[in-house]
């Protein structure tokens, strides 16, 4: 019973070291891949402690939104490469911050209404390793976002 015991503990064990676990750790990956974009286009880029790149063109003169805050803002999504996967038209949409990626509940707060930049976000900030329809896993979310107001 005992030699049974140990031939299952082993088994256990090694099945356990040998799960394939489908989450991937983009960290440097994507800091690589911002760093070298902000250098390209020669952007005077901000880093959060959370790891999200920001650029304010406009800081803007209203209101300034918390991460619980309704806002509404005009944006357009893009990778790195310049491909487009997502764009609002020019009234934005409205939304409650705690309802987004966590990118947009951290970097929309370092606007003010009227404000507007880019929010360069790593994938840990925005789909992480699993992506979504359109957005591969561990992409580089890009997004030129104007602040039109906090409602």
């Amino acid at each position: 019973m005992k030699k049974y015991t140990i031939v299952l503990l082993v088994i256990t064990l090694l099945s356990a070291c040998n799960k394939n676990d489908d989450t991937v750790d983009y960290t440097v990956k994507n800091e690589e891949e911002i760093v070298a974009y902000i250098a390209a286009n020669d952007l005077d880029a901000q880093k959060s402690s959370s790891g999200l790149y920001y650029v304010i063109d406009e800081l803007g003169d209203g209101e300034q939104p918390v991460g619980t805050s309704n806002v509404t803002v005009a944006y357009k999504g893009y990778f790195t490469d310049g491909g487009t996967f997502d764009e609002s038209d020019a009234d934005g949409v409205s939304f409650g911050l705690q309802q987004v990626i966590k990118g947009w509940t951290e970097g929309i707060t370092y606007f003010k209404e009227g404000g507007s930049g880019l929010l360069l976000i790593p994938s840990a900030l925005g789909y992480g390793s699993d992506g979504r329809p359109g957005i591969p896993g561990g992409a580089v979310l890009l997004f030129d976002i104007n602040l039109i107001s906090v409602n």
